[in-house]
């Protein structure tokens, strides 16, 4: 029988007075139960909306089917047939606003959980899985991939599964790019990005780290080597400041050193080595999810009082709703409409305060969103003694300034077509180096294209080279 419930399963959590003590996994998962019973709320639409909302185009309604059936392995086939990463997309993809915000169920209740049963599937898989996977035979043909975060990843799966002999090239010492360093582990365990990384290996994919393209090896050197192909995924790593008074204070960090220092170098562990600022007032600069990751590490991390400081109001918050939910649940407070102005020291040059003004919503802006404007004689002191700046990133200019004929834009993304081709024969490019800062899944989705165009090209090649 379909199950007609306006709303979706709960999904069973931590308590927010136990998980802010700990960096384990907030959302539990759904039980074998739970899942089935969400399952049969699927209507299996014949137009299947779903699968359009998708970037990597996931035959969602099929999969859903296998679960409601109890068939949960068949539902992973499924979903692996489009998505190099389900245990990773399960938790950080924003269905609300992709797959699940076209289910039809959504029109007069809640949609179907689609990220929820994508994760219970995937989870399902990995705990049993005890099989090898299958290599498929070698076509002799070789590409570098450079960045082995959700878009390098991914073209490389896709590739290797094309039977390519692909290389990826990782700055860092850990594979995994924004999966290790940007996303907390109460949200993305680093294990599950561990096996997801483990399953391309065993398809064929090798992974060299430590080796920064651009000052380590450059793009012509990889060509030189014998790769047919490279693909740029090297994401938007380079951090963005207010340009304020103040931002060179002690105690300011950009989200991204912060959230790599607690993540991928462990700062949140007893007696670990990594030198991390442990504030009791802690104030975050931005609204999106890097900033509610940093506020909800720093308050991990024993601060008494975190503040959401955001120019815009409630509603403008472009971080996704749970995360919103989650750090109101965890005791995050939201200074919004809410500017720095400058950032005040005290006398050993740490912070001390934050000076800060009231803003009100005027018109929109081209973004579509409601511009901001300063409330006149409103300025007030925020007393903290850390300031994380979490206003966005940029793609760092290192392999555009050592690549010739790589077309840029004015900010540093490198410009591409529809199938991720740059101005460079032989070089593709996706994820968060062409777009800026974006998701996980966007990023995946560009991977997915620019292994097509990676295959095409060098298949058009051979092609020619044989006539």
């Amino acid at each position: 029988m379909p199950n007609m419930s306006l709303k979706k399963n709960e999904m069973p959590a931590q308590p927010p007075e136990v998980r802010i003590k700990n960096f384990l996994e907030v959302a539990l998962g759904y039980t074998k139960e739970q899942a089935i019973d969400e399952a049969k709320r699927c209507l299996n639409c014949k137009h299947r909306p779903c699968v359009a909302g998708c970037p990597v185009r996931i035959n969602i309604p099929d999969f859903i089917k296998e679960v409601a059936e109890g068939n949960f392995e068949k539902a992973y086939e499924i979903i692996a047939l489009s998505s190099s990463l389900p245990a990773v997309c399960g938790r950080v993809c924003p269905q609300e606003t992709q797959c699940e915000q076209k289910c039809v169920r959504g029109i007069k209740g809640e949609p179907v959980a689609i990220g929820r049963l994508e994760r219970f599937v995937a989870d399902w898989h990995n705990e049993r899985f005890t099989g090898k996977i299958t290599r498929p035979e070698p076509n002799g043909h070789r590409v570098a991939v450079i960045g082995s975060g959700p878009a390098g990843l991914t073209c490389a799966g896709d590739l290797a599964k094309k039977g390519y002999d692909v290389t990826i090239f990782e700055a860092l010492h850990t594979p995994g790019g924004v999966l290790v360093y940007g996303i907390p582990e109460f949200r993305l365990p680093k294990e599950i990005v561990k096996k997801e990384i483990d399953a391309l290996k065993e398809l064929g994919v090798k992974i060299k780290t430590n080796v920064v393209i651009g000052k380590t090896l450059s793009i012509d050197e990889l060509f030189e080597e014998g790769y047919e192909a490279v693909f740029i995924g090297s994401g938007a790593g380079l951090p963005r400041f207010m340009g304020i008074k103040g931002e060179n204070l002690k105690g300011v960090y950009s989200a991204n050193e912060f959230l790599t220092r607690v993540n991928l170098m462990k700062a949140y562990k007893e007696n670990n080595a990594t030198p991390i600022l442990r504030a009791g007032r802690v104030a975050v600069v931005g609204g999106g999810n890097v900033a509610m990751d940093a506020a909800r590490c720093a308050k991990r991390l024993g601060a008494d009082e975190v503040y959401i400081v955001y120019r815009r109001g409630e509603k403008e918050l472009p971080a996704r709703a749970e995360e919103i939910e989650h750090a109101k649940e965890e005791g995050i407070i939201f200074k919004l409409l809410t500017n720095p102005v400058e950032i005040l020291p005290d006398e050993n040059k740490f912070v001390k305060g934050i000076k800060c003004v009231e803003m009100t919503l005027g018109e929109p802006d081209e973004s579509g969103r409601r511009r901001p404007i300063v409330k006149p004689d409103s300025e007030f002191i925020l007393d903290v003694e850390c300031v994380i700046m979490a206003i966005g990133t940029s793609p760092n200019p290192l392999i555009k300034s050592t690549t010739q004929n790589l077309a840029t834009e004015k900010w540093g993304g490198i410009v591409t077509d529809e199938k991720g081709r740059t101005s460079r024969e032989g070089v593709f490019a996706g994820g968060d180096a062409v777009t800026g800062a974006a998701t996980v899944i966007l990023a995946m989705g560009a991977g997915k294209t620019a292994a097509e165009s990676i295959d095409e090209y060098i298949q058009s090649k051979e092609n020619a080279r044989r006539a």
